[in-house]
């Protein structure tokens, strides 16, 4: 048996998914023939759905290769003198802002609390008269906390500041960007049951943002290279199952994350912000005295799949810096694992790792009393 806990690094692509990209024309859509405007029309129905999703208009929806891209524009795109946001941002957050100070940008990256989510009063506290964007995740890849996302949104709108939120990792919560109020928005399809290699920037009508991609002038001038037009098809079939079930799935998701941790805390796993808002798709646990790099790797030899924390920086021997951020030490941070449950999880796949954790736990502490 297989149990595949690693949705929050990518999630398995839905059949329907893969189903109606199948379907769609293969041609360029700035193509003037006949399959090229098959193409294009398969494109803009795309923007549409997503505008829907989004409660936007299609205007203000561009296409990306991914979030990385989206977050890159949305930073650089803006050329803010001051940038705030929080150190328990994604690093494609903060590989930007690091970037971008060093090209004289200043960048206040807030702290939060060892309940992993931002006080809005800190961030209100970090404006300064040069302060031009907040860029804050939504829901934080590690751990799964949830943002006080309209609140930070009131504060920059009220202080006419512009408000940049991470949502990859928000399928399941609202994605209104008007309740939201931010002005620019980050998304991809690789999170929520679609194919990898595509993304969106919401970009609210009127905010002006320097174009990253330059060339044949794709996406009304603003991000050019031709379309992947099965990847956008894809993303918006994605994005539509799951605002369709999206109380079902929650429902489903809290049941298999309950019997999930109630069981990890059997085998002496502590959930990390327990008590904290989160999402039912992310766990954050740590082993005292066991080395979840090892533990990870002993279950993924019995079919188990799980992470570290952000796939994205498992390369790195440093600990997370999410974890560092929420006061963690070293060794607290090297005994930390990330479950993360998709919609193709089930109750069987949950039993079977929860019974591989507890005989890999058992190895690696008989082998510490040795």
């Amino acid at each position: 048996m297989e149990a595949y806990l690693d949705a929050s690094a990518t999630t398995p692509v839905d059949p329907r998914v893969k189903e109606a990209m199948d379907a769609v024309e293969y041609a360029n859509p700035s193509s003037l023939h006949a399959k090229g405007q098959e193409a294009r029309e398969a494109v803009e129905r795309s923007r549409i759905a997503l505008a829907k999703a989004l409660d936007c208009r299609p205007a203000e929806i561009f296409f990306t290769s991914g979030g990385t891209e989206s977050v890159n524009w949305a930073l650089k795109g803006v050329r803010a003198k001051h940038i705030i946001t929080t150190k328990i941002e994604h690093h494609a957050v903060l590989e930007t802002c690091e970037h971008l100070r060093n090209e004289g940008a200043e960048v206040t990256y807030v702290p939060v609390g060892k309940d992993g989510v931002v006080n809005p009063e800190d961030i209100k506290n970090a404006i300064t008269p040069l302060t031009r964007l907040i860029s804050v995740i939504y829901v934080n890849n590690e751990l799964g906390t949830i943002q006080p996302i309209r609140e930070i949104g009131e504060i920059a709108k009220k202080h006419n500041i512009l408000f940049h939120v991470d949502a990859c990792q928000a399928g399941l919560l609202d994605l209104d960007v008007k309740r939201l109020q931010c002005d620019l928005l980050t998304l991809n399809a690789s999170k929520l049951g679609g194919p990898k290699g595509v993304g969106l920037l919401y970009v609210r009508f009127g905010v002006k943002l320097t174009p990253l991609l330059h060339g044949g002038g794709q996406e009304r001038g603003m991000r050019s290279g031709t379309e992947n037009v099965p990847a956008i098809v894809g993303f918006a079939k994605a994005v539509e199952i799951i605002q369709s079930s999206k109380e079902q799935e929650t429902m489903k998701l809290f049941a298999l994350q309950t019997r999930l941790e109630e069981g990890l805390k059997r085998l002496g796993g502590r959930i990390n912000c327990e008590s904290s808002p989160r999402v039912p798709s992310i766990t954050s646990v740590t082993f005292k005295g066991v080395e979840a790099e090892s533990l990870l790797l002993q279950l993924s030899d019995k079919g188990v799949y799980v992470s570290t924390g952000s796939a994205c920086a498992t390369k790195s021997l440093e600990p997370s810096h999410v974890l560092k951020a929420l006061g963690f030490s070293d060794s607290e941070a090297h005994g930390t694992l990330r479950f993360s449950l998709s919609w193709q999880n089930t109750a069987e796949e949950v039993a079977y790792t929860l019974k591989c954790v507890k005989e890999v736990l058992d190895n690696l502490r008989a082998a510490v009393a040795r």
